[in-house]
């Protein structure tokens, strides 16, 4: 029966609260070459989400663009 319900998301694990989540985690216990991974992964996680941030503006801006209004021309 308890198989029959949904799912639910860690709040910790949604949109900010991930980000939230790495930003409180206590650093403490890393070793210096965990903490060079943990930069990469973090750096490439950011380049991820810049080139999909891109990627929705430049769709934004299409799209905006095939739907807007002519402009009127005058006759000079």
């Amino acid at each position: 029966m308890d198989d029959e319900l949904p799912l639910r998301r860690d709040p910790a694990l949604t949109r900010h609260g991930a980000a939230s989540h790495l930003a409180s985690e206590s650093l403490d216990s890393y070793s210096q070459d965990e903490l060079g991974v943990r930069i990469a992964l973090l750096e490439a996680e950011i380049a991820r989400v810049r080139a999909h941030r891109d990627r929705a503006a430049a769709h934004r801006a299409a799209a905006e663009a095939f739907f807007r209004p002519p402009t009127e021309t005058t006759g000079s």
